[in-house]
């Protein structure tokens, strides 16, 4: 969760090749009924995938499997080069087609032969093959590349945070663009190995397990291997590059946790190992609400004091910045991001407007967890939040299932979504509720889902009609009338015990 890049949405040019015969140059070929047939000729992938916020991320014309992604970094001059390989397949006839992506290219091949790129747009690298691809092609496209990604801008901004002893590829929506060519978008995922060269003495984290142990290299390098089998959206990929203390276990079903800290955290490391080592009995309960964990491995990085300002949940492995532990100990964002591996991992939004389907429930997850540690019910926490916000207050003014592409990380779709789900909980009753957020999870895992759909499906299960529900708290300006007792009692509702570290980690979060 960070701020929206609104910067890099830059105006766009769809380029599209013209209609041609087949025959001789300019001619119709006849068929054996005496009528020429019209074939169409290859056209170039569209330059984006027309979300309805972030039009030019991802691209048209194929369908992504795995990257493969081999760097070498050296965190003294944040220089940044390396390989990534695509396994991709061609969903239509394609005369070029475009990557996301920022750093300088060396070369790029598709299938073995060179092909030719040039870039346009905010993060457009065009991609010309030798050979014209057809529909349903596998393609293998390999892209060499060489930068500084501290240094490449979109306008003044970039996605690549670096430290003193390294660097973090965290972002969102967009991080990719810095560190590997991709099509940059949720509806495209796969799966990911990423291997990374660094100076022996420096730790890189990633996504997923370790296929096998840190490899030393000549040069006094030492080569760093983590893979995700289980699909994954480009944003949610991520390395943590520098000085790590790593702790590994397994959980009580064999599952391995990895669990890394910077070493700079100083006095703010235990605050960070007391949250984060609650993970795997966090992933517990959430698994008994959500469903099953989607997801191979599990754990969390606590970034350096010179990192992220925010925390992001980073596929099996959340990214937390250093300020979320200087007040102590807090499991609330803990609860928060790992939600997210259930709502927005493997669940992810089919359009960056549906953001409610990832922040609202992630947010509603503390306050399930406030009431499971005895520091509030969810009816208190939704009082006391529904109560901080006066109804002449701009934040009634934001629709958390429409909040625009300027405010995907507003306060209020993370603090009104969560009030929303708890107004479907009060309308169709628990039973119905928590068989609801499990059916969502495991109908949709591993793809995409609409804030539509879930209606649709909460629809289904409850046997109501949700439409003035969705329709007043999700896509209307104002602050909806509640009928509950707090609302009505003549004194303001007493803050739960939960409340500060909710506000904490929000604070963090949704800025």
């Amino acid at each position: 969760m960070r701020r929206v890049l609104t910067a890099a949405t830059a105006a766009l040019t769809l380029t599209t090749a013209g209609t041609m015969l087949t025959g001789g140059p300019g001619q119709a070929a006849p068929t054996a009924w005496g009528r020429p047939t019209v074939t169409l000729a290859p056209q170039p992938g569209a330059p984006g995938l027309g979300d309805s916020y972030f039009p030019d991320y991802g691209n048209g014309g194929y369908d992504v499997s795995h990257y493969d992604v081999r760097l070498r970094y050296d965190p003294a001059t944040d220089r940044l080069s390396g390989t990534t390989t695509i396994l991709a397949t061609a969903t239509e006839d394609l005369s070029r087609f475009n990557l996301d992506f920022l750093l300088d290219v060396e070369s790029v091949r598709v299938n073995g032969w060179a092909a030719s790129s040039s870039t346009a747009g905010a993060h457009e690298l065009v991609v010309t093959p030798a050979r014209t691809v057809t529909r349903g092609q596998q393609l293998t496209i390999v892209v060499r590349y060489d930068g500084i990604p501290s240094e490449t801008l979109v306008g003044d901004y970039t996605g690549w945070t670096r430290t003193d002893d390294g660097a973090l590829a965290v972002n969102e929506p967009e991080s990719a663009w810095w560190w590997f060519p991709s099509n940059d978008h949720p509806l495209d995922k796969a799966t990911f190995d990423v291997s990374v060269s660094v100076p022996t003495g420096v730790e890189v984290i990633s996504n997923g397990v370790q296929p096998r142990p840190p490899l030393a290299e000549a040069g006094n390098r030492t080569r760093w291997s983590w893979r995700t089998t289980s699909p994954t959206a480009t944003y949610l990929a991520f390395m943590a590059i520098g000085q790590y203390d790593i702790v590994t276990d397994t959980t009580p079903s064999g599952q391995p946790v990895v669990n890394a800290y910077s070493t700079s955290l100083g006095a703010l490391g235990p605050a960070a190992r007391a949250s984060i080592e609650r993970t795997a009995e966090i992933v517990d309960w959430e698994s008994g609400i959500f469903g099953p964990y989607p997801f191979e491995a599990q754990g969390g990085v606590a970034g350096p004091v010179d990192g992220i300002s925010f925390a992001l949940e980073t596929q099996t492995r959340p990214v937390y910045g250093p300020g979320f532990w200087r007040r102590g100990a807090n499991t609330y964002v803990v609860v928060h991001e790992n939600a997210h591996q259930w709502f927005g991992d493997s669940v992810s939004v089919a359009d960056w407007r549906n953001i409610w389907l990832n922040e609202g429930f992630a947010s509603y997850a503390e306050w399930l967890w406030s009431e499971e540690q005895g520091e509030g019910t969810a009816q208190e926490v939704f009082d006391f939040t529904y109560a901080s916000y006066p109804a002449d207050s701009g934040f009634w003014q934001v629709l958390p299932g429409d909040p625009g592409a300027d405010r995907v990380f507003d306060d209020a779709v993370y603090d009104r979504g969560a009030m929303t789900l708890h107004q479907l909980r009060l309308a169709v009753g628990d039973d119905a509720f928590f068989e609801i957020l499990p059916a969502w999870t495991a109908e949709h895992r591993y793809g995409n889902g609409t804030i539509e759909q879930f209606q649709a499906l909460a629809e289904r299960i409850s046997g109501l009609d949700l439409d003035e529900l969705f329709t007043t708290w999700l896509f209307t300006a104002g602050r909806p009338d509640v009928a509950s007792a707090a609302r009505k009692a003549a004194s303001p509702p007493a803050e739960p015990k939960s409340w500060a570290k909710i506000r904490e980690a929000h604070r963090l979060l949704e800025h």
